[in-house]
């Protein structure tokens, strides 16, 4: 066979060489940055103070209806969130897990503020929760549940801080963010009951607050915030809880919501028959 050009030899040695470098050089690269804040979102949400407005909710005084809500995973070793009202009086709380069935499970009750610790035998991979997290006004959230006993979801604009203040059965006053309702699933109409107890999620699927309230005719939702969110479920999450694999928006959070009910991460809460 004829004998190749030196610099044919030569040149390719110097490919061999250049590769082998190149593959041993160290990667320190800088994860990609966070997406840039939406043009609606204003300055940071401040602190708690006595000037926050208020809003008024009378609860019945009369024996626990049976109600149906949502609730959300925290850990996967079968820790739940849900709204206190949701469950406080029933006896046998439960998550529907499809197919017609339901796990039971036992309840801590937060005492100042309207959350509830649910508690069973395992459960779904959790859904990442920060309190330390800055809030702007503007910014959005997603919140994916059983509205109306069905599955369904909302997205909401947080307008600010506000006092719940709680008068009959279970009087407080508790600090809650109020948000402004921009959108939800297509073809539900009137009231979100049900939806209590669903996380609200930011853009990277982690869950800044918890759905408690709603002022139909306001168009308010109104969630818990930080301030009683953080010490409700201190110890309960490991600090490094992966976020979702995909930004939530306004063009994927249907699905994405749909997603989390059918991997149980987001469950309906029922109260069971004696």
């Amino acid at each position: 066979m004829p004998r190749p050009p030196d610099w044919l030899v030569y040149g390719g040695l110097l490919l061999v060489v250049l590769a082998v470098s190149l593959s041993r050089r160290e990667n320190a690269d800088a994860p990609p940055a966070p997406p840039p804040p939406d043009e609606v979102e204003g300055a940071l949400l401040g602190p708690i103070t006595p000037f926050d407005p208020s809003v008024t909710v009378q609860t019945p005084d009369i024996p626990f209806v049976p109600a149906a809500g949502t609730a959300f995973s925290i850990a996967g070793q079968g820790r739940w969130l849900t709204a206190r009202h949701v469950v406080e009086g029933c006896r046998r709380p439960a998550l529907v897990v499809g197919g017609g069935r339901a796990v039971s499970a036992d309840v801590r009750l937060s005492p100042r503020a309207d959350i509830a610790l649910l508690i069973t035998a395992g459960g779904p991979p959790a859904l990442p929760v920060t309190t330390i997290e800055p809030l702007r006004v503007g910014q959005r959230a997603f919140h994916p549940g059983y509205p109306q006993g069905k599955p369904g979801e909302v997205t909401s604009r947080l307008l600010g801080r506000e006092v719940l203040k709680v008068r009959g059965r279970g009087t407080r006053d508790e600090p809650v963010l109020a948000w402004a309702e921009v959108g939800r699933t297509e073809g539900l109409e009137g009231t979100l009951a049900g939806l209590s107890g669903a996380p609200a999620m930011d853009r990277r699927g982690r869950v800044v607050a918890m759905t408690i309230a709603e002022a139909p005719r306001r168009g308010r939702i109104y969630t818990t915030a930080p301030d009683t969110l953080g010490p409700a479920i201190r110890g309960e999450q490991p600090a490094d809880e992966p976020l979702l694999g995909e930004q939530v928006t306004v063009e994927n959070y249907g699905r994405v919501a749909d997603d989390l009910r059918r991997d149980l991460r987001v469950a309906q809460v029922v109260c069971l028959s004696l």
